[in-house]
């Protein structure tokens, strides 16, 4: 079992930063790749960025790229997302996600957090 916190997400301007965060816990963190996901109203989830076990790959969405950054602390139980450049078509709820059986892409997420909304205002 995992559990997954998100936290971070809030209101910004256009333009702007936010950087979340997924703490987990339950299994050893540093086993198991990592991902963040999206979804508006509306619409379907989407993926936004993954990235492996060990931190040596990352993997990102198409609509992300350039902009956003996945990263992870193993000593923290902690993976990232760095958001740069902030859009108001990324307005949504963010999710984190653990893939506890795969060694290597695709990775397919068996547990998520409860999400935190990210409102990018114009």
């Amino acid at each position: 079992q995992v559990q997954l916190v998100e936290s971070g997400g809030g209101l910004v301007q256009a333009g702007g930063s936010l950087r979340l965060s997924c703490a987990a816990s339950g299994r050893t963190f540093s086993t198991y790749a990592m991902g963040w996901f999206r979804q508006a109203p509306g619409k379907e989830r989407e993926f936004v960025a993954a990235i492996s076990w060990n931190g040596g790959g990352s993997y990102y969405g198409d609509s992300v790229k350039g902009r956003f950054t996945i990263s992870r602390d193993n000593a923290k139980n902690t993976v990232y997302l760095q958001m740069n450049s902030l859009k108001p078509e990324d307005t949504a709820v963010y999710y984190c996600a653990a893939d506890i059986h795969s060694n290597s892409p695709p990775y397919e997420f068996d547990y998520w957090g409860q999400g935190t909304q990210v409102t990018v205002s114009s």
